[in-house]
């Protein structure tokens, strides 16, 4: 299968890859890029937290970028969503990550729980967090009454493609399968040229979303080829193709 990424460039090479080992052709159109926050992320580690939060694995990316100022925190406990966030922070050198697996909300559940065996943290969890991103994550946290303080790491900024780069990726031929990992990539891809001018070529081609959240940003012309992974991560979205 031809299969469109529009991740970032750094991890859209990754998950190229991982669909070169499952026989895939891949074409990557990055919708956007990431801009790291160090001085907010060194400013927040300087102050007292018991635990250290995180919801995407861009974050963890980031740590590796803050050269000795992290190491005096690497025994702090990692509460991070997802295998590849957990792994990414392992990796960075934390001693103690945590991870349920699924979204933000089932980690905001873990540290619940948590607390609940171990009591309440008697300085805030610092959540490393991005823009754009939900917010079911700090409102349970809040529902539950947990003190935490969220810092914007990073942000993720758009990239328009040239016409001719759009055109490309998506006309020469249409891909067999678009993998959406955000709703902010998928109301993006919908935005190109190709897609506004002539939809009826993408009629046939699967959209692939990484949840239900995700899925509602693909419009309802496409609700007949838009299938939703069984978990949100990137192994339950590869499953579908």
């Amino acid at each position: 299968m031809r299969v469109l990424v529009l991740r970032p460039e750094q991890t859209a090479a990754r998950t190229a890859r991982k669909l070169a080992a499952l026989g895939h052709e891949t074409v990557c159109l990055p919708l956007s890029k990431p801009e790291h926050d160090l001085d907010a992320v060194k400013a927040a580690l300087a102050e007292r937290h018991s635990a250290i939060a995180i919801t995407s694995a861009e974050v963890a990316r980031l740590f590796g970028r803050l050269g000795d100022a992290i190491d005096r925190h690497l025994l702090t406990t990692v509460f991070s969503v997802g295998q590849a966030s957990a792994d990414a922070a392992s990796a960075a050198g934390f001693r103690t990550v945590l991870t349920p697996g699924g979204d933000g909300r089932d980690l905001a559940d873990m540290i619940v729980a948590h607390c609940r065996d171990f009591g309440m943290p008697a300085e805030p969890i610092l959540y490393l967090a991005g823009v754009p991103r939900a917010r079911s994550f700090e409102a349970r946290l809040a529902e539950a009454g947990i003190p935490f303080r969220t810092v914007e790491a990073y942000r993720m900024v758009p990239v328009v493609p040239r016409r001719t780069e759009a055109e490309a990726a998506l006309l020469k031929p249409v891909p067999d399968a678009v993998l959406f990992y955000s709703g902010e990539s998928a109301r993006a891809f919908f935005t190109l040229s190709p897609l506004v001018e002539i939809p009826e070529r993408f009629l046939s081609t699967l959209m692939l979303c990484m949840s239900a959240n995700v899925a509602k940003a693909v419009p309802q012309r496409f609700a007949a080829s838009t299938v939703i992974a069984s978990s949100p991560n990137e192994e339950s979205l590869l499953d579908l193709l």
